[in-house]
C-alpha cells in the first residue's frame, strides 16, 4: 500500500462525521437523461453541468449537511460556468469528492438472471488519473436481485470477489473505496427473505475484502437497508426495518469499518429519512450510520429547478431543506412534523 493507512482512514471518518453523509451525484449520462426527461429537460452536456452545479452551489446543504460527493466521469472533469472546476466548489464549501468507477451489472455467464458488475481492466490506471482529477474516494455497486433461487452462491461470491479486487486497487491509489452491494427491492419478498439474503452477501463481502487484505478502517460500507419487496404484499414497517437492518449489519459487518452510508434503493425520499432516524434512534449501532442519496436527496430540488434559472433559489431550498433532514436523521432527532413544518 503506497498511501499511509492513516491517511485513507481519516478520509473515511471525515466522510461520516456526525451530523454530516453522502451526495451521490453520480448517474451516468443515460440516467441522466431520464432524470431530465422527467421535467422535460433535455440531456445536454451543459444541462447536466448546470444541474449539478445548482446543487454544489448550495451554499447551507454541502457546507452543514455533506461530507462528500460521488461524481460521474463526465463531471469529474466538467467546469462550472464561471471556469471553475466542480471539484473546486466541491473543496470549498468543506467537502470531499468521490467517483464511481465501475462499469454497471453485465449478464453473469453461467447464471442466468443474475449479473456481475465489470469495470476492473485499465482500474489502476484510471484511479491514478482519478487521484490527479482530487478524488479521495470511490465506488463500485455490485446488485443481487431476489427471486425463487436467486441469488446463487455464483453471483453472490462473484460480486464479492470483484468489490474486493476494486477496494484493494483502490487503497493502492490512496483512495478510500465505498463498498456497495445492494439488494434490489424488486419482487414479492418479505422482509425476512431480504434480511437473509443481505447477511449472506455481506458475509461473502467481508470475506473477500479479508481475503484481498483490505484496510476494513480505511473502507465504507453503502449497503441497502433490509426492506420488504416492493411488490410484497405486507411492507414492514418503519420500526422492523430499523431493527432487522441493525441486527444483520452488527452479524455481518466488522467493527473496525470506518462507517456506513445507507443508500435509498428506491424509497421515496421521506421513507428514506424515516428508516435512518429509527436506526440511529436505537443508539446501538457500532459504527456512524449516515446517507449516500442520490435520488432521495435530490428529486426534490430536481423538480423545483425543471430546467429554469429563476427556479435556481427553489431548487437549492428543496435541497438544503432534504439535506438537513437527514442530518437530523443521522442523529435520531428527525420527526415527520418537521417536513409539514418546512414544506
Amino acid at each position: 500500500m503506497t498511501t499511509k493507512p492513516d491517511t485513507l482512514v481519516a478520509v473515511a471518518k471525515s466522510l461520516t462525521v456526525s451530523g454530516k453523509g453522502i451526495l451521490a451525484a453520480d448517474e451516468s449520462t443515460g440516467t441522466m437523461e431520464k432524470r431530465l426527461s422527467s421535467i422535460s429537460v433535455p440531456s445536454t452536456e451543459q444541462n447536466r453541468r448546470d444541474y449539478r452545479e445548482l446543487l454544489f452551489r448550495t451554499e447551507e446543504a454541502m457546507s452543514h449537511y455533506i461530507s462528500g460527493v460521488i461524481l460521474f466521469d463526465e463531471t469529474l472533469r466538467q467546469n462550472a460556468a464561471d471556469g471553475t472546476p466542480l471539484v473546486s466548489l466541491i473543496k470549498k464549501a468543506g467537502s470531499c469528492s468521490g467517483i464511481k468507477v465501475d462499469k454497471g451489472a453485465k449478464p453473469l455467464a453461467g447464471a442466468p438472471g443474475e449479473t456481475v458488475t465489470e469495470g476492473l481492466d485499465g482500474l489502476r490506471e484510471r484511479l491514478e488519473e482519478y487521484t490527479t482529477l482530487g478524488a479521495q474516494f470511490a465506488k463500485w455497486r455490485a446488485t443481487y436481485t431476489i427471486g425463487l433461487s436467486l441469488p446463487t452462491s455464483t453471483a453472490i461470491s462473484a460480486n464479492a470477489h470483484a468489490l474486493a479486487r476494486y477496494a484493494a486497487l483502490c487503497q493502492e491509489a490512496g483512495i478510500v473505496p465505498i463498498v456497495e452491494p445492494e439488494v434490489l427491492m424488486d419482487g414479492d419478498h418479505d422482509i425476512n427473505r431480504c434480511l437473509e439474503v443481505t447477511e449472506a452477501v455481506l458475509h461473502s463481502v467481508y470475506e473477500a475484502l479479508n481475503n484481498q487484505n483490505v484496510l476494513l478502517e480505511g473502507t465504507l460500507l453503502k449497503p441497502n437497508m433490509v426492506l420488504s419487496g416492493s411488490d410484497c404484499k405486507t411492507q414492514a414497517s418503519v420500526e422492523e426495518v430499523a431493527q432487522a437492518t441493525l441486527s444483520c449489519l452488527q452479524r455481518a459487518v466488522p467493527k473496525s469499518v470506518s462507517g456506513i452510508a445507507f443508500l435509498s434503493g428506491g424509497q421515496s425520499d421521506k421513507a428514506a429519512t424515516a428508516h435512518l432516524n429509527a436506526m440511529n434512534a436505537l443508539g446501538n449501532a457500532s459504527w456512524p450510520l449516515t446517507f449516500s442519496y442520490g435520488r432521495a436527496l435530490q428529486a426534490a430540488p430536481l423538480k423545483a429547478w425543471a430546467g429554469k434559472s429563476e427556479n435556481k433559489s427553489a431548487a437549492q431550498s428543496a435541497f438544503a431543506h432534504r439535506a438537513q433532514m437527514n442530518s437530523l436523521a443521522t442523529q435520531g432527532r428527525w420527526q415527520a412534523a418537521m417536513e409539514q413544518d418546512t414544506a
